[in-house]
């Protein structure tokens, strides 16, 4: 059993990096591509696996050469398959990422697969993983009645709840709510509170929002502008680190991640968002999802080199 259990989705990410990214009716050609493992939630739990937590992941994959990707890599980082499920009829879910190699903004189009298949039964039987949780870390990148399941049963065992609503889509305020901290981006707290995001101090009114709506803490990241930390009491921005962005694919990912490792080992929220900036801003500088997250001994490093972000 696990301190942190990631409930989420695996897929395989299909990356290609071209001048640009096309508009609708273009062909152009890329300088690279790249196949590797992927997925909101299989990517933060490899976050969260190399900055040093305790963590265990739940997701589901196909019966195809897809699923392959996935138990390599969690070899390769120690990461345990144990609580992988297999769909018979769906497929391994994939990402179609374009990634413009001027700017490192991308687009991306992801077919769950097999994540959006979670069962009753499949929930029933991960119970004991999450009965022994203090940390539930959820996305909305499966089908939503077996995130409503899980996150109801975790938090029914008294299990913290951290919910990334990525990729937006509609969910209840109730759902919402059960949450003890939500991470939205900019985009997704705009869809969420009806607020256009363009500055932080936008963002500090989406949280306002959310807050008034009953959710407790709000974390947005804003891209280049950082990440806005608003709790009951206070509300931190935290500036990103000048450093060399390379591809920014990972970048949320890898800051739900660390956010739940530094969670895990007793941070209060904002610690505990100044620890994830760090490892964004690491993930940042590598191209790729998981194999761009940091390790525990690179994210010390950085902190022991580098004063706070925070304002």
């Amino acid at each position: 059993m696990s301190d942190i259990v990631v409930f989420g989705s695996f897929v395989v990410d299909l990356m290609a990096r071209s001048a640009h990214i096309p508009v609708p009716g273009e062909t152009i050609k890329s300088s690279l591509f790249r196949m590797g493992a992927g997925g909101k939630g299989s990517n933060q739990a490899v976050a969260c696996k190399l900055s040093g937590g305790d963590v265990s992941v739940v997701t589901k994959v196909g019966r195809d050469a897809f699923a392959q990707v996935l138990y390599d890599q969690y070899e390769k980082i120690g990461l345990s398959a144990e609580h992988v499920f297999v769909s018979s009829q769906a497929q391994t879910g994939n990402a179609l990422i374009l990634v413009d190699e001027g700017t490192s903004q991308n687009a991306i189009t992801v077919t769950p697969g097999a994540c959006e298949t979670f069962t009753r039964d499949d929930v029933e039987q991960i119970k004991p993983l999450l009965a022994s949780a203090k940390i539930l870390l959820a996305q909305l990148e499966v089908n939503q009645d077996a995130n409503e399941l899980v996150v109801d049963y975790a938090k029914g065992q008294g299990a913290r709840v951290v919910l990334n609503p990525a990729p937006i889509h509609a969910v209840s305020s109730e759902f919402l709510c059960k949450a003890d901290v939500i991470t939205p981006n900019e985009v997704e707290a705009s869809a969420l509170s009806g607020i256009p995001i363009k500055t932080p101090d936008d963002a500090l009114r989406a949280a306002g929002i959310l807050m008034d709506k009953g959710v407790k803490s709000v974390v947005i990241t804003l891209g280049k502008q950082g990440v806005l930390a608003v709790t009951e009491n206070q509300s931190r921005l935290f500036r990103n680190y000048d450093v060399k962005v390379v591809d920014s694919t990972g970048a949320g990912d890898a800051f739900n991640g660390g956010l739940v490792t530094a969670l895990s080992e007793g941070k209060n929220l904002l610690e505990a968002c100044a620890f994830a900036n760090v490892v964004s801003n690491l993930a940042v500088t590598r191209m790729g999802t998981a194999p761009s997250m940091p390790t525990r001994r690179e994210i010390d490093a950085f902190l022991e080199a580098h004063p706070s972000a925070a304002d």
